[in-house]
C-alpha cells in the first residue's frame, strides 16, 4: 500500500496451529442449491476525472495512460448471485468500500456478503476512503485527496454496468483450473542483510546490493481459473501476488504491466480476463524493475506468458454446485507511539509533512474508529477449487498458508478487498523491523486471527 512514503499498517505466516473449533466460530456456509448455473461479465471506466488527486504523489491527475477498469463476474445458481470484482484503484477503504459491495449487490439483486470486491492495488489510481475525507475536510488547509463525489460516482457507474450485465446471464457448465510459472517478476522486498537487520527492495529499485539479492519468499504461480461451456471459454480470472506497479509519484493515471498483461491477452484470446492481486503485502517487482520503460515491457510480457502458460495447463472438468462461506474477522487496533488517535489527529494537520502523510493520519484515525466493527470475508467453492478474497495488504506468507491448509484443493487468493487497516503482518515482522510493521494499524495478534478466518474459509469447501 503507502509503499514509499507513509508511515501506517500488519499480518501472517506459519504452519497450522488454530484450533478448528476457533476457525469454525462465525463461519457461515451457503450449501449446494441445485440447478442451472449461470454467468455474467461486466467491465466499467471508473477512471477519475483529470485533477483528481492520484495516490501516492496526491498531484493532480493530469493524463492517463490507461483508463482504470473495474471487470468481474456475476454467478447464479438456484435464484442467488455472487459477484467477484478487481477494481484498477490503489485501495478502497471502510464505507468506500462497502459502497462499491453495495452498489453491486443491490444491481445483481443479491446480498452485500455475496459480493467480493478487491482493489488491484497499482500506485497509479485513487486511494479511496470517504471516512478519511471526512475528518480532512474538517481542517482549515486540508492536504488534496480524492473528493467522496468522485469515488460516489465511480461505484454508481460500476453499480450500473452491473444491472446492465445481469440481462446477459447465460450457461456455464465447465471450470478449468491451471498455473504457469512466472519468471522474473516477484521478489520480496524484505531483504535481510548479513546483520540481521531488514532493507527494503522496493517496487522500483536501482540499489546492486539489493538487486542481487536473493528473490526471498514469494508464490512464483499465476492460478487461472476458466469458467466454459462445451468447452468454449467464457472467462478467466487470474491470480498472482506482487506489488502491480512498475511506476509511481508521477501525476497519470495507468493500469501499469498487470493490467498490460490482462489486455493483452484479452485481446489475443477473445476471451474475458479478470486479474486479482494476492497478499502481496511484502512482495514486489524491484529486484526486476529499475523503472525505466523497457522494464516495465519486460514485467508485461514475462507475466503474460506465465498466463497463456496456465491457460494451456487449463483442464476442464464438469462444474458443480457454487458454494459460498462467509466468516467475519476482527482485527485489534495497535495502541503503541505514533498509532493513537492523537498522533493520527497530529500527522493529519500538520501543514509541513507531505500529502501522503497527512492522508495516511486520517485514514489511520478512521480505521480506528471502525475497528470494532468485523470485517466479512468470503470464499467461492466450487468443485475442489476455492478462491479466497481477503481484506488489507496481507504479506505473502498468508497465501502460502491458505494453499497448505488445503494441499488438495486448488486454492487461488485474492487480498486487497477493505484495506483499511492497511498491512496484516506477521508477528515476527513487529521485532524484525523493516517497511510494513511500520506502516500497519494493527497488532501483531493479528496474525492469529487471520489465519483463523482462512480455516474458516476453507472449512466450508465441498468435500471432494
Amino acid at each position: 500500500m503507502r509503499e514509499e512514503n507513509l508511515s501506517r499498517r500488519s499480518f501472517l505466516a506459519g504452519t497450522a496451529g488454530i484450533a478448528l473449533g476457533a476457525a469454525l466460530s462465525g463461519c457461515q456456509t451457503a450449501g449446494a442449491v441445485g440447478g442451472a448455473k449461470k454467468i455474467a461479465l461486466f467491465t466499467c471506466d471508473v477512471t477519475p476525472p483529470l485533477g483528481t488527486p492520484i495516490y501516492s504523489s496526491y498531484k493532480g491527475l493530469a493524463t492517463v495512460e490507461t483508463p482504470l477498469l473495474a471487470k468481474g463476474i456475476i454467478l447464479e445458481q438456484g435464484g442467488t448471485r455472487h459477484v467477484l470484482c478487481a477494481v484498477d484503484y490503489c485501495e478502497l477503504c471502510n464505507s468506500t468500500h462497502t459502497l462499491f459491495q453495495q452498489k453491486l449487490a443491490d444491481a445483481v439483486g443479491t446480498n452485500i456478503a455475496n459480493v467480493a470486491v478487491q482493489t488491484v492495488h497499482q500506485h497509479t489510481a485513487p486511494m479511496a476512503d470517504a471516512d478519511a475525507n471526512h475528518f480532512l475536510e474538517q481542517l482549515q488547509s486540508p492536504p488534496p485527496f480524492p473528493a467522496t463525489s468522485t469515488l460516489t460516482g465511480a461505484a454508481d457507474r460500476l453499480g450500473a454496468a452491473a444491472a446492465k450485465a445481469v440481462a446477459t446471464l447465460a450457461p456455464f457448465n465447465q471450470i478449468g483450473t491451471g498455473q504457469g510459472k512466472v519468471e522474473r517478476v516477484a521478489s520480496n522486498r524484505r531483504v535481510r542483510l548479513d546483520d540481521g537487520s531488514i532493507a527494503v527492495r522496493y517496487s522500483s529499485c536501482k540499489d546492486p546490493k539489493l538487486i542481487e539479492a536473493p528473490e526471498g519468499l514469494i508464490d512464483p504461480f499465476v492460478k487461472t481459473i476458466t469458467f466454459a461451456q462445451d468447452g468454449k471459454p467464457i472467462a478467466r480470472l487470474h491470480y498472482y501476488a506482487t506489488h502491480p506497479q512498475s511506476f509511481y509519484g508521477d501525476p497519470r493515471a495507468s493500469y501499469d504491466f498487470v493490467g498490460m498483461a490482462r489486455e493483452e491477452l484479452e485481446k489475443r484470446e477473445g476471451v474475458f480476463q479478470v486479474y486479482f492481486t494476492g497478499c502481496s503485502g511484502d512482495i514486489t517487482a524491484g529486484k526486476y524493475n529499475p523503472g525505466t520503460p523497457e522494464s516495465r515491457q519486460g514485467l508485461c510480457e514475462r507475466l503474460l506468458k506465465s498466463m497463456e502458460d496456465a491457460v494451456a495447463a487449463t483442464q476442464l472438468e464438469k462444474a458443480g454446485d457454487i458454494g459460498w462461506t462467509t466468516t467475519q474477522l476482527l482485527l485489534k487496533s495497535r495502541e503503541d507511539k505514533g498509532f493513537s488517535d492523537d498522533d493520527c489527529r497530529a500527522a493529519m494537520a500538520s501543514e509541513q509533512a507531505a500529502a501522503s502523510t497527512r492522508n495516511g493520519g486520517a485514514m489511520g484515525l478512521a480505521w480506528r474508529q471502525r475497528a470494532a466493527t468485523p470485517i466479512t470475508l468470503s470464499a467461492l467453492h466450487l468443485g475442489s477449487l476455492s478462491v479466497l478474497n481477503l481484506p488489507g495488504e496481507a504479506m505473502i506468507a498468508f497465501q502460502l498458508y491458505a494453499q497448505q491448509a488445503a494441499p488438495t484443493r486448488f486454492v487461488a487468493v485474492a487480498a486487497y478487498g477493505d484495506c483499511a487497516m492497511g498491512y496484516i503482518c506477521l508477528r515476527s515482522a513487529y521485532t524484525e523491523g523493516g517497511y510494513e510493521p511500520t506502516a500497519t494499524s494493527v497488532s501483531p495478534d493479528s496474525e492469529d486471527a487471520l489465519k483463523a478466518a482462512i480455516n474458516a474459509l476453507l472449512a466450508g469447501a465441498p468435500q471432494t
